[in-house]
C-alpha cells in the first residue's frame, strides 16, 4: 500500500514548495484535502452557491433564520451576510496552518462583489470588510484597471489579496508591480508586512478556454494539441519573470482543464487550486510526481499558438496595458459567469424571503 492518498498528496510531501489548495470552501472538500496536504482554500460567489445547495441540511435553517431576523434587508443583503458567515466559519478549519506558517499559509479567500469590477473604492470598502471576518482571510479582487489600483491600497492597509480573473502575463506583472508598491508603502510607514501573503492567480485552464474559442470564431486551423498548453506557457513565463525580479507576490495556477494544468508546475515555488472534482481526478492517476517547472513547452507548441494573435496577448508582458485587461477574451466570459454565479445566489435567497 502507498504511504500516499494519491497524486497530489504525494506532491505535496515531495516538494511542499508546491502549494496545493482545494477550490471550494465546503466542509466536505475541505476535509478531504486537509488529510491529503492542502495548505489554503479559494472560494468565489459559484463555489459559495454549489456549497448552499450541497450543504444546504446546514444553510437552510440560518437562510431562514436571517430572513426573519433582517427583515428590512434586501436580498444582496442576506446573501452577503450568509457569504460572510460561511467564510468565517469554514476559514477555521485553515487556522491552525495560518498560526503554524506565522501567516504564509491557511487563508481562505473571499471574493469581493465581481460587479464592482470597474470600481476600485467600492472594492476596496468591501475587501476592508471581508478581511474583518477572521484573521486568515484572503480577499480576492479581478485583476482589471480599477481591481489592481484596489489591490496596492488594500496591500498598503495590510489585507493579503488574491488577484482574480486573470489569464494572462500582462495582468500577472501589473499584478506583481501593484503589490510591491502597497508593501514598499508599509515599510516606509513603519508597517508589519513579513505576515502577509499576497497571490496573483492565472487561470490557466480560461486561457486556453479563450483560446479553443478565439480560433473556433475565427475559423483558424491549429494543431489541436497545442491548445492544451497555452495557459501552461503562460504561467511558466510568468514564473520566470516573477523569479528574476524577485516579487513577494505568489502565482496561484487555477481552473484546471488537463493533467498538464497540475503535472508541468510540479515543482515550482508557487500554489495551485484545484476543484474537488479535479483533486480526485488526479489522486488517482497515474502520472509520474516529478519536478517538471524548468521543463519549456515544446517549441511546436508554441509556433503553433503564436499563430493565434490572442496568444500574443497572453503570453507577452507588455500584451495589453491594464486599460485593456477587460476587454480581453477570458476576462470578459469569467466576470460575467461571476455575476451570474452571484445573481444565482441571491436568486436562491429570494426564494426564502418571498
Amino acid at each position: 500500500m502507498s504511504e500516499f492518498l494519491g497524486k497530489l498528496h504525494e506532491c505535496a510531501v515531495k516538494f511542499p514548495q508546491t502549494h496545493i489548495w482545494m477550490d471550494s470552501c465546503g466542509e466536505e472538500e475541505l476535509n478531504y484535502g486537509l488529510k491529503r496536504g492542502i495548505v489554503s482554500a479559494t472560494s468565489n460567489p459559484i463555489i459559495v452557491g454549489s456549497v448552499v445547495k450541497n450543504e444546504l441540511n446546514i444553510w437552510e435553517k440560518r437562510i431562514k433564520e436571517l430572513v426573519l431576523e433582517l427583515p428590512e434587508a434586501t436580498e444582496d443583503e442576506i446573501t452577503w451576510e450568509l457569504l460572510h458567515e460561511i467564510g468565517a466559519l469554514r476559514s477555521k478549519k485553515l487556522l491552525p496552518l495560518f498560526e503554524e506558517s506565522k501567516g504564509k499559509l491557511g487563508r481562505l479567500s473571499i471574493q469581493t462583489n465581481a460587479k464592482y469590477y470597474r470600481n476600485a473604492g467600492e472594492m476596496l470598502e468591501q475587501a476592508i470588510q471581508l478581511n474583518s471576518l477572521a484573521p486568515n482571510m484572503q480577499v480576492k479582487m479581478p485583476a482589471s484597471a480599477a481591481g489592481i489600483q484596489a489591490m496596492e491600497e488594500a496591500t498598503y492597509r495590510g489585507i493579503s489579496i488574491n488577484a482574480t480573473v486573470s489569464f494572462t502575463v500582462a495582468q500577472a506583472v501589473a499584478v506583481a508591480e501593484a503589490v510591491e508598491r502597497g508593501l514598499k508603502r508599509r515599510e516606509l510607514s513603519g508597517l508589519e508586512w513579513e505576515n502577509m501573503a499576497p497571490v496573483c492567480t492565472i487561470m490557466i485552464g480560461r486561457t486556453d478556454d479563450w483560446m479553443k474559442e478565439y480560433v473556433n470564431q475565427t475559423g483558424m486551423v491549429v494543431e489541436p494539441e497545442c491548445l492544451e498548453w497555452a495557459g501552461v506557457a503562460v504561467i511558466k513565463e510568468a514564473y520566470r519573470i516573477y523569479n528574476e525580479r524577485g516579487y513577494r507576490t505568489r502565482l496561484l495556477s487555477a481552473a484546471n482543464r488537463n493533467v498538464y494544468h497540475w503535472s508541468e508546475l510540479i515543482g515550482g515555488d508557487l500554489d495551485q487550486t484545484i476543484n474537488y472534482s479535479w483533486h480526485k481526478r488526479l489522486n488517482s492517476c497515474g502520472t509520474e510526481v516529478v519536478s517538471r517547472i524548468d521543463h519549456p513547452v515544446e517549441p511546436h507548441f508554441i509556433s503553433e499558438l503564436e499563430k493565434i494573435s490572442e496568444f500574443g496577448k497572453s503570453i507577452k508582458e507588455d500584451g495589453m496595458s491594464p486599460h485593456e485587461f477587460e476587454k480581453y477574451g477570458g476576462f470578459r466570459s469569467t466576470i460575467t459567469t461571476f455575476i451570474t454565479g452571484y445573481n444565482d445566489l441571491c436568486a436562491l435567497i429570494r426564494r426564502y424571503m418571498i
